[in-house]
């Protein structure tokens, strides 16, 4: 029997030539190199049309198509000035991936010949078939038309010869098809309404920004060691594999020193990444060995969802490169730590404020208090729509387990805001304050000097966690689209903040002043939003009794989880903020529900192929061996002694019988229930029968194939083990 695995392994611990894009450059002399922003709008634009393309990038003005000529001259001169030939528009369908169709920039010229030519017809407006993408049925194949709309306030890019036009995508009866437009109308949405609260506070404030600050986490493997796992090829997770002796246990990979290739393979990135301004700030080494974290700067949301889509699409091909595959997926490996993207949030005027943030005067401190728990009511009467935000058939597997938030939403404050919002709840209103800021600690070493500590803690466990002037959203997974969350998050804090505004105004009509109206409401919703405000461990058993006796959501199962999307309350919020309609809301669970059977699908299909052409085989021939051993010992010793001297052999031979026996019959078993849930017609229940019968017959043959690794000879077992994929060298 031919063994790949071992010249898998042989050519992984091959020393590799450390190639890094190095340029002579420091960072700020090549940042956003490839990058129309606003530096290379001024030089290729005129004037005037430069000063109306930044009218709508700053103040949402409505784009004026005739300025697009203009603007797609100036681009394409300056795309061809850094090699370019083709164009691009750049969406986010439904997939969790991006899309693209390049043209090149040529036309006939009526003479036999060609010209180089880009319109802003082009530009603004291109037609890709919408029934090729998941669309939920609002497109049939033979209703193909759909549209892809230029974004103006994302920035066009450059990667290798194509320019890189970023755009929403919608169908040709308008509903939207992508993450980027109801992302948009999201963002939209809650700047009015924090706006409107905001000047209670202060009179100038003309808009609110919402940044968004993410943090990739992902686990890198041994491109030779991948090939050689199908399963992690195929569903980009290890379907069977028993733990390592050693693995995260000794806590000694978090923060350690980066492994030489791994560097080498960050730096390569990370200088890509600047040079298509994607501001990367963070590198380390994360949790579970073999795992990673990139982290930027905080950016406007729309900007940091595209770079960040960018960025994992970059972080494949630069990984490629070193001899490295990544892995996005939530849960690879079994045992250790799965991979999330925590995203921080927080909102910010136009002239500087961070709402979530504590000031100097009560004025301050008013608008700071309203915003923190204008925010907790909006996560409170939504808790399980954000949950549903994140969950996916590959998240489930990350949430509740190994440092990952559990799949239950609540909201950590810390001891200084808790204690403070129960103040205010109880006290008058004259005395409601008792802010501190950074407080100091001193270390009793000289040389060290005084600490300045936050004003919270933090919590690991909590899904929803303020950490000193934002809120970070962790139950968010490693490959998702960062929109889904922020979508559902801006729209109900819009939501929130909207009915902060009407009930203040009402009280402030019936003769009450404006600071008294703004601290009677916050005091009702500090007393509403209570249950979703939880500071303890998210991880005790009791906490699961606790949240369910509060009213929170605590469905686990993924499929029935989509289903706030389409809950009254949810329909209506996210219509009366123009974000979604109830046909797009259905259309996008359909998609939701199909995503989920389809994944779960294929992971069944390749565990059966797996166990019959790789677990079977290898096992029942050690088993031969095995056998072939005991004959030549009872030959040698005789019946009665020779047994004896192979009663280890034997109780493997016997082992190993019962386990392919039991594999065998459920590997039937998972096909026939795999035929039966395809019998159903509704998406939403194929999905549920799929997480209700497949999953856990999966989990089953996965039990009785890692106990089957630990006795079956090393030198026959085909596919590389986690001591072997974990492990960088």
């Amino acid at each position: 029997m031919v063994n790949l695995r071992f010249g898998a392994i042989e050519e992984a611990y091959k020393k590799r030539p450390l190639e890094v894009k190095t340029p002579t450059e420091r960072p700020e002399q090549f940042y956003g190199k490839y990058v129309f922003n606003r530096t290379m709008m001024y030089k290729y634009l005129p004037v005037d049309v430069y000063q109306k393309l930044i009218d709508v990038i700053d103040n949402g003005s409505r784009l004026d198509r005739s300025i697009a000529d203009a603007v797609a001259q100036g681009m394409k001169k300056w795309a061809e000035e850094h090699g370019a030939t083709h164009y691009t528009h750049w969406f986010q369908p439904l997939t969790e991936g991006t899309a693209e169709k390049h043209d090149a920039f040529i036309e006939h010229d009526g003479k036999g010949g060609m010209i180089e030519e880009f319109s802003g017809k082009l530009l603004v407006q291109q037609e890709p078939d919408a029934s090729s993408f998941p669309n939920g049925g609002i497109r049939n194949t033979f209703e193909a038309r759909g549209y892809s709309a230029w974004d103006p306030t994302s920035p066009v890019f450059i990667i290798e010869d194509t320019l890189c036009i970023p755009t929403i995508f919608i169908s040709y009866t308008g509903e939207s098809l992508d993450y980027k437009a109801p992302l948009l109308k999201s963002l939209h949405a809650v700047n009015v309404a924090a706006t409107k609260v905001c000047q209670y506070f202060y009179q100038d404030v003309k808009q609110v920004h919402t940044n968004l600050g993410w943090e990739q986490e992902y686990f890198l493997v041994d491109e030779n060691l991948y090939f050689a796992r199908p399963d992690l090829m195929l569903t980009g997770r290890t379907l069977m594999g028993h733990d390592s002796a050693k693995n995260q246990q000794m806590d000694d990979h978090y923060f350690g020193t980066i492994p030489e290739r791994v560097q080498a393979f960050m730096k390569d990135l990370e200088i890509q990444a600047l040079e298509l301004g994607i501001p990367c700030k963070t590198r380390h080494n994360e949790v579970a060995p073999g795992q990673f974290e990139l982290a930027p700067i905080f950016e406007e949301c729309n900007l940091a969802v595209d770079h960040n889509m960018l960025l994992m699409s970059l972080m494949k091909k630069v990984a490629h490169k070193h001899s490295f595959r990544v892995l996005l997926h939530e849960k690879p490996f079994n045992g250790v730590n799965g991979s999330g993207k925590h995203n921080n949030w927080s909102l910010t005027t136009d002239n500087g404020i961070l709402l979530h943030a504590a000031g100097k005067t009560f004025n301050d401190n008013l608008r700071f208090v309203v915003f923190i728990v204008e925010t907790l009511m909006a996560v409170y009467k939504h808790n399980g729509l954000l949950k549903a935000s994140v969950m996916s058939a590959t998240n489930d597997h990350r949430l509740g387990g190994n440092e990952a938030p559990p799949a239950i939403i609540s909201s950590f404050l810390g001891k200084q805001i808790s204690d403070l919002l129960e103040h205010i709840e109880k006290s008058d209103k004259e005395n409601i304050f008792s802010l501190r800021g950074k407080t100091g600690l001193q270390m009793d070493i000289p040389e060290i000097p005084e600490l300045l500590i936050d004003n919270t803690d933090r919590n690991r466990t909590s899904p929803f966690a303020f950490t000193g002037n934002r809120f970070e959203f962790r139950a968010v997974g490693s490959g998702a689209n960062c929109a889904s969350a922020m979508i559902v998050l801006n729209t109900t804090v819009a939501e929130a903040l909207q009915n902060f505004s009407e009930r203040v105004d009402a009280l402030v009509a019936k003769g009450e002043e404006l600071p008294s109206a703004i601290i009677d409401i916050i005091r009702e919703d500090i007393k509403t939003s209570k249950p979703i405000h939880f500071d303890g461990n998210g991880y005790a058993e009791s906490w699961k009794k606790e949240a369910l006796r509060r009213g929170l959501d605590c469905e686990s199962n993924c499929p029935k989880c989509f289903d706030r999307y389409l809950d009254e309350d949810s329909i209506k919020m996210f219509e009366s903020m123009n974000v979604m309609n109830r046909n797009e809301l259905e259309a996008r669970n359909e998609v939701k529900w199909e995503t989920y059977t389809k994944k779960i699908q294929i992971e069944a299909r390749v565990m059966g192929d797996l166990t019959m052409n790789h677990i079977i085989p290898v096992a029942t021939h050690y088993q031969s061996q095995l056998a072939k051993n005991v004959q030549n010992m009872v030959n040698i010793f005789g019946d009665v002694e020779g047994k004896k001297l192979s009663e280890r052999n034997i109780k493997i031979i016997r082992e190993i019988a019962e386990r392919t026996n039991i594999i065998e019959t459920e590997v039937e078993e998972l096909v026939n229930a795999r035929k039966q849930a395809n019998k159903t017609e509704s998406q939403r229940d194929r999905a549920i029968a799929y997480h209700d019968t497949i999953v856990p017959k999966m989990e089953e043959i996965r039990y009785h194939i890692d106990k089957l690794e630990l006795v079956v000879s090393d030198e026959l077992w085909t596919l590389p083990k986690y001591r072997e994929l974990l492990f960088i060298r």
